[in-house]
C-alpha cells in the first residue's frame, strides 16, 4: 500500500467490507496496548470517544480544560449581554 503526499491511503475493499467501513466515510487510529495501530470505523459520534485524550493545544489545555474555559467565556458574555440589556430596557422606561 503507498500514501500519497497529503497522507491518504487506500484501504482495500475486502478489509473495507470486513471492518464495515461505509465510503465514503471516516476512520479512526487507535495503538493498541502492545503497540499496534489498528483502524476503526467511525460510525457515530461516541466512536470518537477517547480520540483527544493526551492531547493538548499550544497552550498545553487538554480539550476538556479547553471546553470549560469556553463554557465559561459564553457564561461571562451571556450575563454581560443580559445586564446591557436590563440597563437599556430601564432607560427606555
Amino acid at each position: 500500500m503507498s500514501v500519497s503526499a497529503r497522507g491518504q491511503a487506500t484501504i482495500p475493499k475486502e478489509f473495507r467490507e470486513e471492518l464495515d467501513i461505509d465510503t465514503p466515510g471516516r476512520v479512526k487510529f487507535v495503538r493498541t496496548e502492545e503497540g499496534e495501530i489498528v483502524v476503526r470505523p467511525i460510525h457515530s459520534v461516541t466512536d470518537l470517544r477517547g480520540v483527544l485524550e493526551g492531547k493538548t493545544d499550544e497552550q498545553g489545555r487538554s480539550a476538556v480544560e479547553r471546553l470549560r474555559e469556553d463554557r465559561e467565556q459564553d457564561k461571562a458574555s451571556e450575563e454581560e449581554l443580559r445586564q446591557r440589556y436590563a440597563s437599556d430596557d430601564e432607560a427606555d422606561t
